[in-house]
């Protein structure tokens, strides 16, 4: 199953709509091979022939997001397809800042943990985001 069938196949078993402004952003970020922003997306799909404001893209991507079926990259300031899909845990992000290469993992251990932490020191995690840069095997 591709990326947008499983996403389409997730949006509906949540009870969301398949728009066409959804499905347009999740072909644009499934063919992107690099994190992309909302203007990059708005850009792909102008080359297609095709339009959607920026506040729709953005509010798609949130959507998106809250499904875990893209990441925002933070440090790459652009968004990417989940790679691992379905797998529990929070997802993680290693970027290689020499070759901008990204591997995504997942570790259930290590999402708990970190909501104990906030938990202990009074705060109800709702979201984990977290990114480790360094050099990538081929890079080192």
């Amino acid at each position: 199953m591709s990326f947008v069938q499983h996403s389409i196949a997730v949006l509906r078993s949540r009870g969301y709509k398949v728009t066409k402004p959804r499905k347009e952003v999740l072909q644009a970020v499934e063919r992107a091979t690099v994190p992309v922003s909302p203007y990059d997306i708005g850009r792909m799909m102008e080359r297609r022939g095709k339009h959607l404001d920026h506040v729709t893209i953005y509010r798609v991507l949130d959507l998106l997001c809250s499904l875990n079926l893209v990441h925002k990259v933070l440090s790459r300031g652009g968004f990417v397809k989940c790679g691992l899909l379905d797998r529990p845990g929070c997802h993680r992000f290693l970027v290689c800042r020499q070759c901008g290469e990204l591997q995504e993992f997942s570790d259930e251990a290590l999402c708990y943990q970190e909501s104990q932490i906030a938990r202990n020191l009074g705060f109800q995690p709702e979201h984990h985001l977290t990114e480790s840069s360094g050099l990538c095997r081929r890079c080192r």
